[in-house]
């Protein structure tokens, strides 16, 4: 086994928190190393699917059913899946894991550098302190260590970077950010819009707050509305660690990036009580090497980040390094989504829209929001993404039928204006929701893979009723016609939000993270992914990641200065 010992920190993970981590780290004069699982990406040049246009696309976009359900069953589920993206996703036939019975798991996983910071939809929502305080208040969970007013220094921060376009609304329960100009709703958008909150007085709908730039910043250009997004974007308008961070890090001369790398474990050095060494395998030739650092941020994802903890055992940790209080692997959460609410809207025929705008409109939480409202009999809240579109040829030919030049012409004619909202509920913690490692399935390495034994219960039962009910009466406000709903049964993952499983507290005694990600047992290990949260919010979570690795790398790089790691 080689060893080489040359860098301050290691990163375990190139994604949206590992490129954070990267770049603050680099900045601040660390000498720093990147550990990613995936295959070489390099920005632009293999975004092949990227201008793809429909007749170039293999089968016309179709998918190849067998190739799928051998080696894709799960990624295949994922809407950014098909034949322009395959090749930045995980090959599921190599790469299994396990479900207890009764109870699936999508793990959408990328499988290159970069991560799924090229495949997410880039929603991007502050916290607040109506997230920060509901495990406290409610009972659900622990108590978040920190409160809104520690990390939104945090958020500016990295949303001057990232570059975030979006629409100031002066809400509590969605504060506002650092905003490029918004994307523009378009006439059936609006139209809804004024109806919604003609109609209610506690709700309102705005332009989605996303990751894309309508400005050119940090040499990215600005969105020129070409999409679809996770098909790569060379222009760097949407946020990726590929257009933003990794270049950023890159550019201070101070990070080495190896790819193809599989963290097997971590080693833990019980006099120093510090990691000691980052134990890797070579997926291409199985070699293994150790690197050493002061400093290692786990990365990996939420799933990820907490099998190697859970496989890096020790006489000192027994169950899983870090591992002392038992929560390590517990209180997995999700979003849950699948259920929404439809309808047509009449008297906009003549109107239509140009270009594939990359964003939808948003309705933020109005349920439970002022304390627990007296008509539901839910916990917690959610909120809702969706759009207005005219139906195309695909879909009209797919609803109507028909036969001869008569049918022919009718499909070049735009179709209906459908308007939909789906709901994003928030999951709440349970340790019964949990993630184990299954020593009868190791992979190629030898490594034990992945068992899940989590699902959703009874409040997010409750939940999805609420979010169709509320999503037909609105749109019913608004004036669409044909209104309907239908309420989802997708498993934990399908949201690709998993979040939970190495928790930050206050106590070491029932959390794995202190209030600076760092572990409360291994003063030298930082988590920043999503295995950190304690809760799940009903927002998309990839900004909240983004600002506690920038605030977790300001602590660390300090606490190194000063002799204290």
């Amino acid at each position: 086994m080689k060893e080489n010992i040359q860098f301050d920190a290691i990163v375990v993970g190139s994604g949206i928190s590992g490129g954070w981590a990267a770049k603050e780290l680099t900045e601040k004069g660390l000498k720093v190393l990147i550990l990613e699982r995936g295959r070489p990406l390099e920005h632009g040049k293999d975004y092949k699917g990227e201008h793809m246009t429909p007749w170039e696309i293999p089968y016309a976009g179709k998918p190849l059913r067998e190739l799928y359900k051998e080696e894709y069953s799960v990624q295949s589920t994922s809407y950014a899946f098909d034949e322009t993206t395959r090749h930045f996703f995980n090959n599921d036939k190599k790469n299994p894991y396990t479900t207890s019975e009764g109870k699936p798991f999508e793990w959408i996983r990328a499988d290159v550098v970069g991560g799924r910071s090229l495949l997410w939809a880039r929603q991007v929502y502050r916290w607040s302190d109506l997230d920060f305080e509901a495990n406290k208040k409610d009972g659900h969970g622990i108590d978040w260590p920190i409160r809104y007013k520690d990390i939104a220094p945090w958020y500016s921060y990295v949303e001057k970077f990232a570059g975030v376009s979006g629409e100031k609304l002066n809400l509590p329960q969605l504060p506002d950010g650092e905003f490029q100009k918004p994307m523009e709703m378009n006439i059936v958008e609006k139209a809804v819009k004024k109806g919604i909150e003609e109609h209610y007085s506690d709700r309102v709908m705005t332009i989605g707050r996303v990751a894309v730039q309508t400005e050119p910043k940090n040499g990215r250009g600005a969105c020129h509305y070409c999409g679809p997004c996770q098909r790569g974007c060379s222009v760097g308008a949407y946020f990726s660690s590929h257009s933003s961070t990794l270049p950023a890090a890159k550019k201070t001369g101070n990070l080495t990036l190896i790819a193809d790398s599989v963290v097997e474990r971590l080693e833990y050095d019980p006099i120093e009580k510090r990691v000691s060494g980052v134990q890797v395998i070579d997926t291409n030739t199985g070699k293994k090497t150790v690197y050493r650092s002061k400093l290692v941020f786990l990365c990996a994802s939420t799933i990820g980040s907490t099998q190697i903890l859970l496989n890096s055992t020790s006489q000192s940790f027994p169950n899983g390094l870090a591992n002392g209080s038992g929560a390590l692997g517990r209180n997995m959460m999700d979003h849950t989504l699948g259920t929404a609410a439809y309808g047509f809207m009449q008297g906009f025929d003549d109107k239509y829209y140009s270009g594939n705008r990359p964003n939808g409109v948003y309705i933020p939480r109005f349920r439970n929001v002022k304390g627990q409202d007296e008509d539901v009999d839910f916990l917690r809240g959610y909120g809702y993404q969706g759009g207005a579109r005219r139906l195309g040829w695909k879909d009209m030919a797919a609803q109507t039928g028909g036969f001869g030049a008569d049918f022919k012409n009718s499909l070049k004619k735009p179709g209906p204006w459908l308007i939909y909202l789906a709901g994003f509920g928030e999951h709440l913690p349970s340790a019964k929701n949990r993630m184990t490692l299954d020593d009868k399935l190791v992979d190629s390495f030898g490594i034990p893979q992945v068992k899940f034994d989590a699902a959703f219960h009874e409040n997010e039962f409750k939940m999805r009723k609420d979010i169709a009910k509320q999503g037909e009466n609105m749109l019913k406000a608004a004036g669409a016609g044909l209104v309907g709903s239908f309420i989802g049964s997708g498993p934990p993952g399908a949201g690709i939000h998993e979040m939970g499983t190495a928790r930050m507290g206050n106590d070491p005694a029932e959390s794995v993270l202190n209030k600076w990600n760092q572990a409360h047992e291994v003063p030298n290990l930082f988590v920043t992914d999503g295995a950190c949260m304690t809760s799940s919010s009903c927002v998309n979570p990839s900004i909240t990641y983004m600002a506690l690795t920038a605030r977790a790398v300001d602590y660390a790089v300090k606490q190194l200065q000063e002799g204290l790691i």
